[in-house]
């Protein structure tokens, strides 16, 4: 699996592929925030980071993320990498990236919004399901591909698309749980995305003490995962 920058060749141009962030290298897990508004995600994005949940994606079906991005990136600079998602266009895309989002992640497949992250050297995750769309996004100079919704493929879907990719770095998003979290990094997954399994109820008034706890759990889950996949 490949992870590291390298020269990516579309048409007549090259760019360089955007690595992995240390952070996700050290934590495969992205957590995917859906709110009202934006200034909800304050509280939520603490209690993740003090699980080991450091990667963070904003979506934009979530009011303000753009205004309050830039202070979120100050406030938990130290603490988190902040990415914005649900991002289906190339001008969604700039503009998140002028606020300083550290990732992009996309629910379809884009080259411009993949060009975009990739000539400034950010890490794009652009979505899709079939062989067709995934590689799509890969040639085009993704960091990886998003296979979403994941829960419809399961992890074997990796082997079967390694066959014909072998070098496809791969995330799952879209229906995948807490105790699938290490089925897909025994399978070769870059990393897992999750949403309402990890978040809960934490922006309906639940208790973050346990947001921090599942947080935590998934963390160790993959690290085990991990772990028992290099031993292998």
């Amino acid at each position: 699996m490949a992870t590291g920058n390298r020269d990516v060749s579309s048409g007549t141009d090259t760019l360089r592929r955007p690595a992995p962030s240390a952070i996700l290298q050290a934590n495969p897990v992205v957590a995917v925030l859906r709110a009202g508004h934006a200034r909800e995600y304050a509280p939520v994005i603490a209690a993740l980071a003090d699980g080991g949940v450091r990667s963070i994606e904003l979506t934009l079906s979530t009011a303000g993320v753009f205004e309050l991005l830039p202070g979120l990136i100050r406030d938990f600079g130290d603490q988190a990498e902040i990415g914005v998602g649900t991002v289906t266009a190339e001008t969604e895309a700039g503009e998140a990236l002028d606020a300083g989002a550290r990732f992009l992640v996309t629910p379809v497949t884009d080259s411009a919004i993949v060009r975009a992250a990739a000539e400034r050297d950010i890490p794009v995750f652009p979505g899709g399901l079939t062989p067709t769309e995934l590689f799509s996004g890969w040639r085009a100079g993704a960091t990886a591909v998003k296979i979403f919704p994941a829960s419809t493929v399961g992890p074997g879907y990796i082997a079967q698309l390694r066959g014909p990719f072998p070098e496809l770095a791969v995330i799952p998003s879209g229906g995948v749980a807490i105790e699938d979290a290490p089925g897909w990094i025994r399978a070769g997954a870059l990393a897992v995305s999750l949403g309402g399994p990890l978040i809960g109820d934490a922006f309906k008034g639940g208790d973050l003490s346990e947001l921090t706890r599942r947080a935590a759990r998934v963390s160790r889950l993959v690290a085990e995962a991990r772990g028992a996949g290099s031993a292998g």
